[in-house]
């Protein structure tokens, strides 16, 4: 279940906005239960890791998919965010055939 703590409304011009303040994950938030969400979490962040690796290194999509060995379709989904294309250990894969170093820490979870 998400963590809100209070729906707040404010105006901005004449347009009304809703939000909700919620204090816990946004994959959370979107109604995932705690596990599904650190698997979208870890996802996203690996993602947003090998986008901001093709922007870097100034590659086209066609050259990102020979890096990464994979089809420029992939890349394609990989930059537009299509999450459920990719599983960890994919992502993972990946980056490692482009030459990065991953490394995975495993912690007790804070009280």
């Amino acid at each position: 279940m998400p963590k809100s703590s209070r729906s707040v409304r404010s105006t901005v011009g004449v347009e009304r906005i809703e939000h909700e303040t919620t204090t816990g994950s946004v994959f959370e938030a979107l109604g995932n239960s705690p596990a599904k969400a650190l698997n979208l979490r870890i996802r996203a962040d690996l993602m947003i890791r090998i986008t901001r690796l093709i922007e870097q290194r100034g590659l086209t999509q066609a050259q990102s998919a020979r890096v990464f060995g994979v089809t420029q379709p992939r890349i394609s989904d990989l930059v537009s965010g299509r999450i459920g294309r990719f599983s960890v250990d994919m992502l993972i894969t990946m980056l490692g055939r482009a030459g990065v170093d991953v490394r995975i820490i495993v912690e007790p979870k804070a009280a």
